[in-house]
């Protein structure tokens, strides 16, 4: 475990049992939420990709009807 880490485990050990129960409770939530937004720009990234080269694709069309 991290330095880090472990001064924080040992802060929380100070505090009464409803704290650390909240505390776990709302660190847990908070690294499933992180895993959720992991998975969802993993999925993501190949949809971005052809969006983004479907713009470009528009743009350099404008572009050039456009003269520009």
């Amino acid at each position: 475990m991290k330095a880090e880490l472990q001064r924080a485990f040992e802060e929380a050990a100070k505090l009464s049992d409803n704290e650390q129960e909240a505390l776990g409770q709302w660190l847990l939530e908070e690294l499933a939420s992180e895993r959720r937004w992991d998975e969802l720009f993993a999925r993501s990234s190949d949809k971005l990709a052809v969006l983004s080269k479907e713009a470009l694709a528009e743009h350099t069309v404008t572009s050039k009807t456009k003269g520009t």
